[in-house]
């Protein structure tokens, strides 16, 4: 299974508020890979807490025979097509697109700058992402741990406050 994780808090110049934006993007992610599932809109607040707007989030789950280097390559392409720039860790942005696992691989690299780190590093952390997880894939595993996203979801304090902020239909 590959999962992809989205995320945005601040508007977009084009697209408008992160919902439309975000919308957009799964529009271009369908023209890189298969996208099989998608989770519901969540609403969560910024991790580590902030001031900073409230994201909408989502995870797709995706099929495509790219190896994960590249696959991870072209979403960041994505991103800087929406106008993403890296700046500083955990800054609002206008889109945040992440590769969450890749099937089952385990990367020894943990260094983001020098390619994928499998699974994401933090995914097993945040709610905004083990909710959506276990609403399209309650199967799923996390590859280090074992445990299902519900199992890890349970694990978290309850300062990571999220709601569903509406479906959308992505096979159109």
């Amino acid at each position: 299974m590959i999962l992809i994780g989205l995320g945005a808090n601040m508007p977009h110049p084009d697209h408008g508020d992160p919902l439309n934006t975000l919308t957009e993007v799964v529009r271009r992610l369908r023209k890189i890979a298969d996208i099989s599932r998608q989770s519901s809109w969540y609403r969560s607040a910024p991790v580590p807490a902030s001031d900073q707007p409230w994201f909408v989030n989502a995870v797709l789950s995706v099929e495509t025979e790219l190896p994960a280097p590249e696959l991870l390559n072209l979403l960041h392409g994505v991103e800087r097509e929406f106008g993403r720039i890296r700046r500083q860790k955990w800054e609002p942005r206008v889109l945040d697109v992440d590769l969450l696992t890749y099937r089952d691989l385990v990367t020894v690299n943990q260094d983001q700058r020098a390619g994928p780190v499998l699974p994401h590093p933090y995914m097993h952390e945040r709610a905004f992402v083990l909710a959506p997880i276990a609403e399209i894939a309650p199967e799923w595993r996390h590859p280090v741990s074992k445990l299902q996203a519900t199992e890890l979801l349970e694990m978290l304090s309850s300062d990571q406050p999220f709601d569903i902020v509406g479906v959308d239909d992505f096979s159109a």
